[in-house]
């Protein structure tokens, strides 16, 4: 008997080594044109509410750090369960045919944060981060709102994807592996040579035959945190140990920083895991470090 396979229409970027993921990433303008679209899910991923209540791109839903994070045996920052994620997007108004927008706080961090839950959970593709962030709307005079307005929540039907998160025996492992995978260090270049401890970290240094690439220098500037042009983006990573085809991984101090270079990673081509118990989890451990 023959048997038919049909090809989706729509086959993401990142199974095509080395292609630049475009949908992964939206203009202002884009949004601004887009804000009222039916199926539009903009989402502002905050520390801090005040951030999300002295104005906010009309539209946009609040969705509290907090509420996407946990700790696990005395790791912070770790995910939380899959229903108490699935119903946090639910009740942020994501459901099965949403496009959804995220920025927020830290320059893109919280919003490459909650992308990494979303790829978590499987419905990444249909997720991208606003380039600039709030702070490029703002430098555009584009119209912002301070009003809550309420939220319907919906049904979100999720697929996870545990293969996108490296615990510490796996870390472990890639650590030892020559060849093995580009591993990233996305904290501040200090911490990452041992000049200074990371914030609750007993150990100084870094996870053996990791490269530093500190998360911010992946933006054109702190001010206005777009990103910088691809190019410029895969030379850091070249010169980070990434070569074309070769397995990404990154980390940080708790998995926060990491999520953004992940989602650059991502968003460049590349096959990219991250080990979101990061340094945090390893100075703690009895494994090695190195200067």
């Amino acid at each position: 008997m023959l048997l038919t396979i049909t090809v989706p229409s729509f086959i993401p970027a990142a199974y095509t080594e080395n292609a630049l993921r475009k949908e992964m990433l939206v203009s202002t303008a884009w949004l601004a044109t887009h804000l009222h679209d039916p199926n539009l899910v903009v989402l502002c991923i905050v520390d801090d509410e005040g951030f999300y209540s002295s104005g906010h791109i009309p539209g946009s839903t609040m969705v509290r750090l907090s509420d996407i994070l946990t700790t696990r045996s005395g790791i912070p920052n770790e995910l939380p369960s899959i229903s108490h994620l699935q119903d946090v997007f639910q009740n942020a108004g994501v459901g099965n045919n949403s496009r959804i927008i995220i920025y927020g706080e830290r320059s893109g961090m919280l919003a490459a944060r909650a992308y990494f839950t979303l790829d978590y959970l499987g419905v990444a593709d249909r997720a991208a981060l606003l380039d600039g962030g709030i702070e490029k709307w703002r430098t555009e005079r584009r119209e912002e709102s301070t009003l809550a307005l309420p939220v319907r929540v919906t049904k979100l039907e999720v697929r996870t994807h545990p293969e996108v998160l490296v615990n510490i025996e796996q870390m472990d492992a890639y650590s030892r592996s020559i060849p093995g995978p580009a591993i990233v260090d996305s904290r501040p270049h200090s911490e990452y040579v041992g000049n200074e401890l990371s914030e609750d970290v007993p150990k100084r240094g870094h996870i053996p035959h990791a490269e530093g690439l500190y998360w911010r220098n992946l933006l054109r500037n702190e001010a206005l945190p777009s990103l910088k042009p691809p190019d410029e983006l895969r030379d850091l990573f070249r010169a980070s140990g990434a070569a074309p085809g070769k397995q990404v991984i990154t980390y940080c101090r708790t998995g926060m920083q990491s999520s953004f270079s992940y989602f650059v990673a991502k968003y460049l081509g590349y096959k990219v895991r991250m080990y979101d118990g990061s340094f945090y989890e390893w100075s703690r451990s009895s494994l090695p470090v190195e200067p």
